[in-house]
């Protein structure tokens, strides 16, 4: 797997295995009185004496150690800073972390704050593993906060989760070849290729020498299934569909393979037919210049610009139908339940969020900095900058959240392993999809649609 993949697309495949087992698991489960309509949570409601002691999980992953080594300096620069709560750090290997997640929760040993990728907090939440942090969030902090951070961080009405930092999903192209070919690149969101367009860019890139120059990054599935949600639901969404009708979150069948969904895998599906998309087994096919169209995140701009100087752009995705559209979300902190003193927990989550640290980790990751503070200081980012389009895609609402429900573990899990099936080994996609929403149908039922608990 390419270096940062994991930023945005990471779902523990325990969730489906161990977290949504049932209830026998998870303390609590189910077992809240229904919440008032605006009760406020009390998580942050007590104050600080002395000096209070909290241990903190971070996933530590293997291609981006940058990230941990900040971490590291950023935990050290938070205990020097003041005396009234010290920060004990534990790292666990990414690989491992999911599991290590599922038994602290099965055996209620969470740490006091734990990071998340975002998907998964809906989940958490759900299970009674996290507290709600609306009590914490202050105004200014809250509106400091990208819209997308907010929207992520949000399950039955209350804050859960909070991100230094969010996601960017478009195309990288190589300018000089789409002029090479006659092809005008769009300068902004609403200048996207329509997927017609885009069909007739990929025969004329072709036609120039460039005999597979699609790049989807199906290298990516075996240790990043979670890729095929993140990359490509939003060709369902931008097709008018959805994986599920969030009017509820109880309905799969006639969204997961209703009639978007499956135009817009028969679309993709098709242009793997074509000869079109690069199998880049290497995960090197546009660096090496062998596509030079390649559709994935923010976490390769730093390698595509450094092989290809001041021929680098980023466009949005193709447009499958109405909808302009591309995902969003990366990895959150929360307050789990464990934690005795969430203002303790919140005052280091709120270290965190200063600008001079949210910058400090997005230029160890690459990835957009979740605060309009922390995006001034981001000359990338910033307008006019290179990056610029993944600030103005989680602002004006193309950017959409995977769907927010304790299910989407399963519902991941059915749509990744549907999309490999359908672009990687050519089967029929009505068909397909069929079983994923079969699957993902069952799941509901077996969970009674995961009804809120409550809390």
């Amino acid at each position: 797997m390419r270096p940062g993949a994991e930023r945005c697309c990471y779902v523990p495949p325990r969730l489906v295995a161990a977290l949504l087992t049932g209830c026998v698991a998870l303390a609590g489960c189910g077992s809240a009185a229904p919440r008032q309509a605006g009760e406020r949570d009390s998580t942050c409601a007590g104050k600080l004496t002395g000096t209070t002691y909290i241990t903190v999980w971070f996933h530590a992953s293997a291609s981006v150690g940058a990230e941990r080594q900040t971490m590291v300096r950023q935990v050290a620069a938070f205990n020097r800073s003041q005396r009234l709560v010290r920060v004990k750090l534990i790292t666990l290997a990414e690989g491992d972390y999911s599991r290590e997640v599922a038994t602290a929760a099965a055996t209620g040993t969470l740490p006091d704050v734990l990071d998340f990728d975002g998907p998964n907090l809906y989940n958490y939440a759900w299970a009674g593993d996290l507290k709600p942090i609306d009590s914490c969030l202050t105004p200014r902090q809250r509106a400091d906060l990208l819209p997308s951070i907010r929207q992520e961080g949000s399950y039955d009405g209350r804050t859960w989760g909070v991100g230094t930092f969010d996601s960017g999903l478009g195309l990288y192209v190589r300018r000089s070849i789409l002029r090479k070919a006659g092809i005008s690149i769009p300068t902004d969101p609403t200048q996207a290729w329509t997927v017609a367009q885009f069909t007739r860019i990929l025969a004329r890139v072709r036609a120039v020498g460039y005999r597979q120059p699609l790049d989807l990054q199906i290298n990516y599935d075996s240790k990043a299934p979670e890729w095929n949600t993140y990359g490509f639901a939003p060709a369902v969404w931008s097709a008018g569909g959805d994986l599920i009708n969030r009017r509820g979150y109880r309905q799969v069948d006639g969204f997961l393979n209703g009639a978007p969904a499956t135009n817009a895998l028969t679309v993709i599906q098709g242009w793997a037919n074509a000869g079109y998309v690069n199998p880049n087994r290497n995960g090197l096919a546009f660096e090496e210049g062998k596509a030079p169209i390649s559709w994935v995140g923010h976490w390769l701009f730093g390698a595509y610009t450094k092989a290809f100087p001041g021929d680098v752009e980023i466009v949005p995705l193709p447009r499958f139908g109405p909808h302009d559209a591309t995902d969003m979300g990366s990895w959150q902190w929360g307050i789990t339940a464990n934690a005795t003193h969430g203002a303790a927990a919140w005052r280091f989550i709120s270290f965190l969020l200063r600008p001079a640290q949210v910058t400090q980790m997005t230029r160890a990751n690459g990835a957009i900095p979740g605060t309009y503070s922390a995006i001034r200081l981001s000359p990338q980012f910033a307008a006019g900058g290179a990056e610029h389009l993944y600030v103005e895609q989680l602002e004006d609402g193309v950017a959409k959240p995977r769907p927010q429900t304790p299910a989407y573990p399963a519902l991941t899990a059915a749509f990744a392993k549907a999309f490999q099936a359908i672009v990687v080994d050519r089967r029929p996609v009505k068909r397909t999809l069929d079983a994923a929403a079969r699957t993902v149908t069952a799941d509901l039922i077996a969970h009674d649609y995961y009804a809120s608990t409550g809390r």
